[in-house]
């Protein structure tokens, strides 16, 4: 897609709920300790029966119950010392660190930080990317298969960071990282990393217009966070990555309805563009997602209809004939405890 329709997206939507923090003074006293642990599983079944219809991070199989990934994190507070580990095993855990092996594959985030006052906090570490509206935990996503643009965007980075309020819900984060998703690439180049983000002062709004660049590498990514209701969010997404002269480009839009506590419906509409092969889809993919979250008490089991249709014959039928669409059927299970 062309950046101008990137553009158009940002100026068309703008309004959801996003999972990235709140643009507000940095917490510099408070002695805490919090533990997160989750385990999720999933079924998929492919229309067509092929695994290789799957073109996204974390559901790459057909036809079987899959451990999405176990998790354990714990973060720790102590007066203007912070630090967190997170830890996972399973197939998202995997993917996620794919340059890694061994029991390093099982680190998601690993990180301490330091503030020496409210405006400013300095990272150094492991941590999961600040670029896109999706996430790596299954539980912090109403859809529980990927984008487009999250499964070909940076998944984490490896280095040091400034986090700077600016006042009101305004701040900015800028840092050094290895080259994205290394947590040691020894002499390559390092990348540079920012943020920017604000709302407004009742949160019902938000923007995170965010960057990455380096050696013949650089992102724009842009995403917005509204509430229109107490039971209607919409959010939208849109990145354009540029990779050694060429490039490639997602426009997302969720939209997020919740009639009552018990039960969600999530719907991901996705423009994809990697005519060019940047990425290495080689088309154009519309794909729409609707997820349902329905929630007993910690449990959410989350039924899912997807739909791929591609501007080239990149999927194949249940006879092995070349088309330019695919379908699935997905029903997960994630219990945080």
């Amino acid at each position: 897609m062309k950046k101008s329709t990137l553009v158009f997206g940002m100026m068309l939507v703008l309004t959801g709920v996003h999972a990235q923090g709140d643009s507000t003074k940095i917490a510099t006293s408070a002695n805490t300790t919090t533990y997160t642990t989750y385990v999720d599983a999933y079924y998929r079944a492919d229309f067509a029966g092929l695994r290789s219809n799957n073109k996204t991070s974390f559901t790459n199989s057909n036809n079987k119950l899959e451990l999405g990934m176990a998790s354990f994190k714990v973060d720790q507070t102590l007066g203007k010392f912070a630090g967190t580990v997170d830890l996972g095993i399973g197939k998202r855990a995997e993917e996620f660190s794919y340059n890694d092996n061994g029991v390093s594959a099982a680190v998601k985030q690993a990180y301490v930080s330091y503030a020496p006052n409210s405006i400013v906090k300095f990272t150094v570490g492991k941590w999961a990317t600040h670029i896109g509206y999706e996430l790596l935990d299954a539980y912090s996503n109403r859809n529980y298969s990927m984008s487009y643009g999250f499964s070909y965007g940076p998944f984490f980075h490896t280095g040091v960071r400034a986090d700077i309020a600016l006042g009101g819900k305004s701040a900015f984060m800028i840092g050094v990282a290895e080259p994205t998703d290394f947590v040691n690439a020894k002499a390559e180049a390092k990348i540079l990393i920012a943020q920017f983000s604000t709302g407004t002062k009742d949160d019902k709004l938000k923007a995170f217009l965010n960057y990455q660049g380096g050696k013949d590498k650089t992102q724009f990514d842009l995403v917005l966070n509204g509430v229109v209701s107490s039971q209607f969010g919409i959010n939208y997404d849109g990145t354009v990555c540029n990779l050694a002269g060429t490039s490639w480009s997602s426009n997302a839009i969720y939209f997020n309805y919740d009639p009552s506590s018990k039960i969600g419906f999530a719907l991901r509409s996705e423009y994809f563009d990697d005519a060019k092969s940047a990425a290495g889809v080689g088309s154009s993919i519309f794909q729409n997602t609707l997820s349902a979250n329905i929630h007993f008490n910690k449990l959410t089991i989350i039924p899912e209809l997807r739909f791929d249709n591609a501007s080239d014959k990149v999927f194949l039928t249940n006879a092995q004939v070349a088309t330019g669409s695919a379908g699935n059927f997905l029903i997960a299970a994630v219990y945080k405890f």
